[in-house]
């Protein structure tokens, strides 16, 4: 009898052990799953991509490692079987991304992302998706910034948009109608450059203004993606087509955001300094006013009077000609050398007052 309880019992035990292995076998396993899921494995890990002026380096090369950083982004995580249905990106708000930081920083537009603090979808070109958080967002200029967890990532290089010439050579790289087709690349040249576009939306009207003009093919699906130079540099982020004509499509400069991820990337955030003027350039006014003429500046609009200028008696009409002793003639170049700066940093305004040059100074805010 005690031989047979004492066989029951090793039984037991052993049974025992081997549901404990199976166990810890199956978490290890779900670990090492969970660890690969976030886990990029590229051959430009965390590298620069080619891009320096060197005719041993192929065209086919540089585009096939600037790929590498294009992403897919959607609203929605089931995005079913196919793409190829009415209306299918505008249901799904499809669209593209660059990744600007091998720690999981991504740059898309505004339209494409959301605003700050909401979630969308990142698919990278391995296949791995993840839950992207928007970390900054500005309708106005039609910009965000996507943070993923997905480490040692591709890293797009960034080029120098205002050294972009009329006739230069660009090529557009993104999902120009969903996932099926992603990563398509067009080629094209520089259009136009300082291109001023209405916008109406919702009953608001907006200016999105410096934009690229050039005639890639952008598509729906592209907003997001980079408009690249022939060494592989990222120079603009495609915003929006003309839809009545074909060869126009538009971006957003790279230099503008660059102090942003400079700061992201360095200290993990990004707090937005505010000057309060809403300002329009000399190629923005004739949207405006046939009336009014200024070679040089930013023409005051409007003034935030809760804002860091509401004691400094500009108004609408006065122009903007110089920031810290820098000559100022586009709003891109305002907001870029704004974004350099942090929050109550002083800054000093010339200003053309009524024909009368004045000196203003005041410090950034916080952005409302």
């Amino acid at each position: 009898m005690y031989e047979l309880q004492t066989k029951k019992g090793n039984l037991f035990l052993l049974f025992l052990i081997m549901l404990l292995v199976a166990f810890f076998t199956i978490i290890a396993y779900t670990i090492i799953i969970d660890n690969n899921q976030y886990k990029y494995e590229s051959k430009l890990e965390g590298k620069p991509l080619l891009y320096q002026e060197n005719e041993t380096i192929r065209l086919e090369d540089i585009l096939e490692e600037a790929s590498e950083s294009i992403v897919g982004i959607s609203k929605i995580k089931n995005i079913g079987t196919t793409i190829f249905l009415e209306n299918s990106t505008q249901n799904l708000n499809l669209g593209s991304g660059v990744i600007i930081s091998k720690e999981g920083y991504i740059l898309t537009n505004e339209h494409v992302a959301g605003d700050k603090y909401s979630t969308c979808y990142i698919t990278l070109k391995n296949g791995v998706t993840d839950n992207g958080v928007v970390v900054w967002s500005n309708k106005d200029l039609d910009l965000a910034i996507i943070k993923i967890n997905i480490k040692s990532l591709p890293v797009a290089n960034l080029g120098d948009s205002n050294n972009v010439r009329l006739g230069n050579t660009v090529y557009a790289i993104g999902n120009p109608v969903g996932y099926e087709l992603q990563r398509t690349v067009t080629s094209g040249i520089i259009s136009g450059i300082n291109r001023t576009i209405k916008i109406q939306e919702d009953n608001r009207q907006t200016y999105l203004e410096g934009l690229i003009q050039t005639d890639a093919t952008i598509n729906q699906g592209n907003s997001g993606g980079p408009l690249i130079n022939k060494y592989g540099e990222v120079i603009a982020i495609a915003t929006l087509k003309v839809e009545d004509a074909e060869g126009i499509g538009f971006a957003i400069p790279i230099n503008i955001v660059k102090p942003i991820i400079q700061k992201l990337t360095q200290t993990g955030k990004f707090d937005e300094p505010y000057l309060g003027i809403i300002g329009y350039d000399k190629e923005a006014i004739p949207y405006l006013s046939s009336n009014i003429n200024f070679d040089t500046g930013i023409y005051i609009e409007q003034i935030d009077m809760t804002g860091p200028l509401k004691d400094s008696n500009l108004s609408r009409g006065d122009i903007v000609e110089k920031i810290d002793n820098i000559k100022i003639d586009s709003m891109n170049q305002l907001k870029e050398y704004i974004y350099s700066k942090n929050i109550d940093d002083e800054i000093t305004l010339i200003v053309n007052k009524k024909h009368t040059r004045i000196e203003v100074k005041t410090r950034l805010a916080k952005t409302p």
